[in-house]
């Protein structure tokens, strides 16, 4: 493992602590995670592309867990950035880094830049990602702090009511923040993530390349 990688890790640990503190003060609940949920046969065909992925996740996206057999993701909702609702359905046809992250989660915010980064790199037509802010109070203090930090190529979504992390509560999938799921055009979930990553490294370009059957 990676210096970095060892950085991320601690992080991670520090954003469960941070979740469980918001839970006790009434905000977001803290969540345990066990299997996955949805309907595998309609994501038969994911199955090549999760192959392809599940050497990659190494490096500093060794924690990344690729679905040896891919399920359909909940179709999340949520607010674009003029506040008009959406969900994940509407980027159908799209390959989607899907990332939940709150200004009191320190990992979160620590993984924004790079998060950015992968947008400008790789976003286009085939590819976006999708990170919703579920920040509850203060609902101006994350495009705030996005701004004061020049992180601009992401597009702001946000669920102020936090639904997107109750869903993923009910597919029993998150135990802390900040969490990462990679999508398919199909919005089959290839892979998830719990905990920050360094999303403009090599190898998660390497591995967001084979989700999309590229290279970078």
């Amino acid at each position: 493992m990676t210096s970095r990688s060892k950085i991320f890790a601690a992080s991670g640990a520090l954003a469960l602590v941070a979740l469980a503190l918001v839970a006790l003060g009434g905000g977001a609940a803290f969540y345990s995670v066990a299997g996955n949920a949805g309907n595998s046969a309609s994501c038969s065909a994911a199955r090549a592309s999760a192959a392809r992925m599940a050497p990659l996740a190494r490096g500093e996206v060794a924690a990344v867990q690729v679905n040896a057999t891919p399920v359909s993701t909940p179709d999340l909702a949520f607010n674009g950035p003029d506040g008009t609702p959406t969900s994940l359905s509407a980027f159908k046809g799209r390959t989607l880094l899907v990332n939940l992250w709150a200004t009191w989660c320190p990992p979160c915010l620590k993984e924004m830049p790079a998060l950015d980064a992968l947008q400008s790199a790789l976003g286009g037509k085939d590819f976006a990602v999708i990170a919703i802010n579920i920040d509850t109070r203060n609902l101006d203090k994350p495009k705030a702090w996005l701004a004061e930090r020049k992180i601009s190529a992401l597009t702001y979504y946000a669920d102020p009511q936090a639904k997107v992390f109750q869903e993923l509560r009910a597919a029993r999938k998150v135990e802390g923040m900040p969490v990462s799921l990679i999508v398919d055009a199909d919005g089959c979930e290839l892979a998830i993530l719990q905990g920050p990553a360094d999303w403009a490294s090599p190898d998660a370009k390497a591995l967001i390349g084979a989700a999309l059957k590229r290279s970078n």
